[in-house]
C-alpha cells in the first residue's frame, strides 16, 4: 500500500499529450487495465505502464477507491474554517495529522485553512473540533456540517497542455 500523503508537488509536472491522455483515461476508469489504455491510444502496454509508474512517482496520479463516507456509516462530516495566529503551513502540519481530517487547503479570505473532517456521529465531530481549537496558532474555527453530500469528483476535465 502507497503510504505517500496527497499533497503539493514541488510544482507542476511537465505532462506530454499521452500522459494527458493516460491520466484521462484512468479519471474516466481507474479499473481499467494498462493493456485496455495501451489499446485505446495505440501505444504498447510497457509504454503505459512505465508512464504511469514515473506519473505515481511524481506525485502527479494516485489510482484509489473512492467512496461516500456518508454511504460507510460516518454519520457527521464537516469543511472547517480555521483562522491562525501566525503562518498558517505551521497550524497545517498538525492538523493534517489527525486520522479525521481528509482534506487540508490554506486558503486566501476569511480564513486561513479549510479542513475537511470525517466522523463516526456528531459527539466524534466535538472531539475533534476540540482538538483542532486546541493546537497551537489556531485562534477561532468555523464549522460547516454536511447535511448532503450531492457531488464528490476526482475529474478535472480536459488536462490542459503546455
Amino acid at each position: 500500500m502507497n503510504d505517500r500523503r496527497r499533497g503539493a508537488i514541488a510544482g507542476s509536472a511537465v505532462l506530454d499529450d499521452l500522459d494527458r491522455a493516460i491520466v484521462e483515461a484512468l479519471q474516466a476508469d481507474g479499473r481499467a487495465s494498462f493493456r485496455e489504455i495501451a489499446r485505446a491510444l495505440g501505444v504498447a502496454e510497457g509504454t503505459v505502464r512505465n508512464r504511469y509508474d514515473r506519473l505515481s512517482e511524481a506525485g502527479v496520479l494516485d489510482v484509489v477507491g473512492v467512496t461516500n463516507p456518508l454511504a460507510l456509516g460516518f454519520d457527521a462530516m464537516a469543511m472547517v474554517g480555521v483562522t491562525t495566529s501566525g503562518r498558517p503551513q505551521v497550524v497545517s502540519e498538525p492538523i493534517a495529522e489527525l486520522t479525521e481530517v481528509s482534506y487540508v487547503v490554506i486558503v486566501a479570505g476569511q480564513f486561513d485553512l479549510l479542513v475537511e473532517v470525517v466522523c463516526r456521529d456528531h459527539a466524534h465531530l466535538l472531539e475533534i473540533i476540540e482538538q483542532l481549537r486546541a493546537i497551537d496558532g489556531v485562534v477561532s474555527t468555523d464549522t460547516f456540517v454536511y447535511l448532503k453530500l450531492t457531488k464528490q469528483s476526482f475529474e478535472h476535465g480536459r488536462l490542459p497542455g503546455r
